[in-house]
């Protein structure tokens, strides 16, 4: 009886691990939480002192000013459509390009990859006027499909795909299905598609949170009111003198919601892709 307690006695490292995980979990939800607070309260309590750690009331009255202010479920809608289409084109051009990278073989294919992987240490501060000249020639200022045009090649995305391609699709596979005549195309959406649904998720995860926290880009190019995203749209609120930080951070605290849902539910995407995979 003794040993069965002592086998079931957790080791001291174990211990030590889960503290140090959920301190860690506690630090990063506070920020969460703090915002939480801070649409709850009155602008004061910004830079009260002792500060305020127990939310309030004012969460909905908040969030009228900032309705009063922009037109907020405009420059939602306009979020959802940019990051929604940037992640599908991202998903859709990274896996065929991983695919082409992991299981075909052309001259200049590794100088090519190493070109792209590249182009992640340039800070993008860099090409911002020369992005911004070329958007301009092409008359997509103030429109959509000029903030969107500039993501869709996504080098981690490729790189990925391509590293993920390479560990989970068989070549024997690809190899008979090249037998039965089946075309490269083919072979992509019957064979290749089915198996990389986990990491299209994971990389789903990343494009619409990236795409949705992408600020600098949309500023630069969004000046109609009609267009802008909400991230926009709260900047436009945050500059007006004598800055509400309540109401502030009431529009932040609403403008975060859909991005913790589609989060949620790429996280079960992921999960079931997993589980069903295990199962087959």
């Amino acid at each position: 009886m003794n040993k069965s307690e002592k086998g079931r006695k957790p080791s001291f490292s174990k211990i030590l691990s889960y503290v140090l995980l959920s301190i860690a979990s506690l630090l990063s939800l506070f920020p969460f939480y703090w915002m939480f607070v801070m649409a709850t309260s009155p602008s004061s309590a910004y830079n009260s002192i002792p500060p305020t750690i127990t939310p309030g009331s004012l969460l909905i009255e908040n969030f009228k000013k900032v309705l009063d202010k922009i037109d907020f479920f405009q420059a939602m809608w306009n979020s959802l459509i940019v990051c929604s289409i940037v992640t599908v084109v991202v998903l859709f051009i990274s896996s065929l390009a991983g695919f082409a990278f992991a299981k075909f073989k052309f001259r200049g294919k590794n100088i090519l990859f190493t070109a792209i992987l590249l182009t992640m240490i340039i800070p993008p501060q860099l090409g911002l006027i020369p992005q911004y000249f070329l958007i301009s020639k092409a008359g997509l200022l103030d429109t959509l499909p000029g903030v969107m045009v500039l993501f869709f090649l996504n080098p981690l995305g490729i790189f990925l795909m391509r590293q993920y391609i390479s560990q989970s699709v068989p070549d024997e596979l690809i190899e008979a299905a090249k037998l039965d005549g089946c075309s490269n195309f083919k072979i992509y959406r019957s064979i290749v598609l089915p198996i990389i649904l986990p990491a299209f998720a994971t990389l789903g995860i990343i494009v619409f949170s990236a795409a949705w926290g992408e600020f600098l880009w949309q500023f630069t190019v969004l000046r109609d009111l009609v267009m802008c995203t909400i991230q926009v749209a709260l900047a436009k609120v945050s500059n007006t003198q004598n800055a509400d930080f309540g109401m502030i951070l009431s529009g932040v605290f609403w403008a975060t919601i859909p991005l913790l849902i589609v989060f949620l539910l790429f996280n079960r995407l992921f999960i079931s892709s997993i589980t069903e995979g295990s199962v087959k």
